[in-house]
Formats: C-alpha cells, structure tokens, sequence
C-alpha cells in the first residue's frame, strides 16, 4: 500500500489528508480510511479484466427486473390473510361485549404489515390505492362475513361472535392475536 506505515500490527495511512467522515479529521488512531478518500479501491475506476464482467452483471441485474415483477396487492397472500384477520377481529371486538380489540397492538402490526410490504418491493402509491380501493375492501370484507358464516357466527348474535372470538384467542390465531378478553 502506497503511503502506508505499520502500527501495532494494523496498517495505516500516513497521509495527512485521511479524513474519518467525509471532510473531519480522523481520530489520531484511525486504521481504517472511509470512502472518501481518493486513494479507496471502491472509488477509483475499475480497470483490467474486471470491468466487462461487471458491465455483464450489470446488464443482466437489468434485464432480469421485469421478470422479476410482483403480484398485485390483492393476490399477495400474506398481506391478505393479515388484512381479512384484522377485519375479522374488528368485527368481534364491536359485536361481542366481553372481548376488547388489542388496539395498540393491533395499530403497530398494520405498521409492520405496511413495512412488510414495501419491503417487498412494492411502493407507497401502490399500497396506498390497494388500501383505499372499494373494490379490494368490499373483497376483504366478503372474505371476512364468509369465514365467520362458516364458523357459526350469525348477525345480531352476539354470543356467536363472542364464542368465535373466544376460539381465535385460544388457538392463538393471527385474529385471537388482536382480541383480548374482559
């Protein structure tokens, strides 16, 4: 290394321009340069047998992207049986006067859904007009009245949501998650 003085083992520039954070001094004992520096191999320019293989990685990184292309919202699993036990459960915690909904909880896993999401690759905008859709609530919302109709619940029962409520909670289902009994 061009510059470069031995210290206790590790190796160290020896120039008076090593800056620790892009412009500060570096600490008196600093080993480690940060990007930058001129001198960092990440910054110069790639030369040698290196260059047309990176420009072929970066060609087929590119091409791959379209085949690469996410599901709509409303076909993403995950995101969907989250949203039909969210729906689920608000129907529970306003229906059966011995369960309360887990509010709180229930706002910060609609947060974590959301992250979930987006780091999937999918953008705010999306997210935002698969939310607002009518269409996918009404969808949601059908999912939810169907699975309830299937496991006993009839409307103006209230006892029927509560006896559902109480099952989710003891089967520690991603709905019981959102309950809580009185």
């Amino acid at each position: 290394m061009r510059g470069a003085v031995v210290q206790r083992g590790f190796r160290r520039r020896a120039h008076a321009g090593l800056t620790h954070s892009c412009g500060r001094p570096a600490p008196r004992r600093a080993y480690v340069a940060t990007l930058c520096n001129e001198d960092i191999a990440m910054t110069r320019k790639m030369t040698g047998p290196l260059k047309p293989l990176a420009a072929a990685a970066l060609a087929l990184a590119a091409l791959s992207g379209p085949a690469l292309a996410l599901e709509p919202l409303s076909q993403e699993r995950y995101i969907n049986d989250r949203l039909i036990a969210a729906r689920i459960a608000d129907r529970i915690r306003r229906e059966c006067p011995t369960i309360n909904g887990r509010l709180i909880y229930a706002y910060g896993q609609a947060r974590a859904l959301e992250r979930y999401a987006l780091d999937k690759g999918y953008s705010r905008a999306q997210v935002d007009a698969f939310l607002d859709s009518k269409e996918e609530r009404k969808r949601i919302y059908a999912v939810a009245e169907d699975y309830m109709a299937r496991n006993g619940v009839t409307k103006g029962d209230p006892q029927s949501f509560c006896r559902l409520g109480m099952q989710e909670i003891a089967n520690r289902t991603v709905t019981g998650s959102l309950l809580v009994a009185k």
